[in-house]
C-alpha cells in the first residue's frame, strides 16, 4: 500500500500525471527512514531536515505538515503493510503539475511507500573512486533531490567491476560520500568525514555518529576536506545511512581495513536508536 496524500492506496492504483515535476525536472526531494518496532527512528531529525529542504527549494509547506502529523501518516502506511518487520521507508515531496522551469505553484503533493528492511551488514565490502563524473560542491547537494544520476551510474559502475560502492568525488578531486551514504575515515585517534561544502549529503546517521565520538576523549573528529589518496592510508573506514546504520569498509583498492573501531561506533548506535526520538 502507498499513502498518496493521506489516501492509502494499492501500487496498481497510483497514477502520476506526465505532467509531474519529479518526473520531468527532478522537482522533489525525499527521506529514507527507518521504522522499527512501530518506532520512526530519529523521526525528529528527519523531520527537521525535511523542513529545511523544503524552504530551500521554495516549496509550500502545508500547515497540517506538523512533526506529530507526518509521523502518524508514516505509521498508518507502515501499519497497511502485510509484514511486521523493520521498515525501508521513503517520504517524497514534490511540487504539484504544471509550469516547465518555472512552475505554476510552490504547492506539493506527498506520497509515503514502505517495504521491508532486508539490509544485513556484510562482513566483506569492498568499494573503489568513481571517477567518470562530480558530485559537485555547494549547498544544493546536501540536499535529497529527486536527482541521483551520478548516483545512480556510481552503482552501475559498481556493480559491473564487482564493487559493493563507489567512492564520490567532487570537481576538486576530493571525497564526498558513496553513492548511498556518508562517508568516515580514521587514521591514529583522528575520525575525518567530508564537510557539507565538500557537497556531501546531511546525514542523518552522520549527525548522529559525530555526536558520539565527539562525546569519546579518546578520538577526534574533523569535517573536512578528504583526498581519495587519504582513504588508502586510513587504519578504518565506515559509512553511514539511515538504514544500514554503520557498515564496515573492508577493502578499498589493495588496501585491507580493520574494523574494530567501526564496531564500537555501531554498538553505540544502536543504543540511540532505541533511546532517541
Amino acid at each position: 500500500m502507498i499513502n498518496f496524500n493521506g489516501e492509502l492506496l494499492f501500487e496498481e492504483n497510483v497514477k502520476l500525471s506526465p505532467e509531474n515535476r519529479g518526473f520531468k525536472y527532478g522537482d522533489a526531494i525525499f527521506e529514507t527512514i527507518k521504522v522499527s518496532n512501530n518506532r520512526v527512528v530519529f523521526w525528529e531529525d528527519h523531520y527537521f531536515r525535511l523542513m529545511s529542504s523544503m524552504r530551500m527549494l521554495r516549496m509550500k509547506i502545508p500547515m497540517k505538515f506538523t512533526l506529530e502529523f507526518l509521523e502518524q501518516e508514516i505509521l498508518k502506511t507502515v501499519a497497511a503493510q502485510d509484514s511486521d518487520t523493520s521498515f525501508r521507508v521513503r517520504l517524497n515531496v514534490y511540487r504539484r503539475d504544471g509550469g516547465l522551469y518555472t512552475p505554476k505553484t510552490n504547492k506539493i503533493h506527498y506520497f509515503i511507500d514502505a517495504k521491508p528492511n532486508t539490509y544485513v551488514t556484510k562482513d566483506v565490502y569492498i568499494v573503489d573512486v568513481f571517477k567518470d563524473f562530480y558530485n559537485y560542491s555547494g549547498l544544493l547537494s546536501t540536499i535529497k533531490t529527486n536527482n541521483r544520476m551520478v548516483n545512480t551510474l556510481a552503482s552501475i559502475f559498481a556493480k559491473e567491476n564487482e564493487l559493493d560502492n563507489c567512492v564520490l568525488i567532487n570537481e576538486n578531486k576530493g571525497v564526498v560520500e558513496v553513492t548511498n551514504a556518508n562517508i568516515f575515515i580514521l587514521k591514529g585517534n583522528v575520525v575525518k568525514t567530508p564537510a557539507y561544502t565538500e557537497g556531501c549529503i546531511k546525514g542523518i546517521v552522520r549527525k548522529k555518529v559525530i555526536e558520539i565520538i565527539t562525546k569519546n576523549e579518546a578520538y577526534s573528529i574533523e569535517e573536512t576536506t578528504i583526498s581519495p589518496f587519504e582513504i588508502q592510508k586510513a587504519d578504518e573506514v565506515f559509512i553511514t545511512n539511515a538504514i544500514i546504520g554503520i557498515q564496515a569498509v573492508t577493502n578499498y583498492k589493495k588496501k585491507t581495513f580493520t574494523t574494530s573501531f567501526s564496531d564500537k561506533i555501531s554498538k553505540s548506535l544502536r543504543v540511540l536508536e532505541v533511546t532517541t526520538s
